[in-house]
């Protein structure tokens, strides 16, 4: 069976990285992690501004009909993270089991997982993941979700097949 290929995009939340004064390694290190689910139509760096945040997620949701947008970075508690201030704004309902699920084993290898406030949720039919800015961080949290990931798709696409019956249910 041919896997669905999804259209992806990742935004970069980074004052520094959008002036030029930071190289943004994650969006990379992500693009890469993405590889074997979808293609990424679309990547870019923006300044942690709410406003900017949520036009731009907007846009990749109405215009460009992504099926994924990941975001990397802003999600912690600096007056200047608002990427799930943002990101909650633009949703239509949360998917907090990814959030969660992201934090648990993240909280496995540092305690400072429970400072996260990175949310998961869905706009129309696009699934839409706030991860930490830090490679390291944004690879160990999107890992937890990458397996699950090609289901979730599929059925915000309307896949109308059972949930439960699999052969590790």
């Amino acid at each position: 069976m041919v896997e669905d290929i999804y259209r992806v995009g990742i935004l970069t939340l980074s004052d520094k990285g959008a002036r030029g004064e930071r190289e943004d390694k994650s969006g990379p290190l992500l693009e890469e992690l993405i590889s074997p689910i979808g293609c990424v139509a679309r990547y870019q760096i923006i300044a942690d501004e709410r406003d900017k945040i949520v036009m731009m997620l907007k846009s990749w949701v109405d215009d460009l009909q992504l099926d994924l947008i990941v975001t990397t970075g802003g999600t912690g508690l600096s007056p200047r993270d608002v990427t799930p201030q943002a990101t909650q704004e633009v949703l239509d309902y949360d998917v907090p089991g990814m959030s969660e699920a992201m934090r648990t084993a993240s909280f496995i290898i540092t305690p400072r997982a429970m400072l996260s406030r990175a949310v998961v949720g869905v706009r129309q039919q696009t699934l839409i993941v706030n991860l930490p800015g830090s490679p390291k961080a944004a690879r160990e949290t999107f890992e937890v979700l990458l397996p699950v990931l090609p289901h979730a798709l599929a059925k915000l696409k309307g896949d109308s097949a059972d949930c439960g019956v699999s052969e590790d249910r």
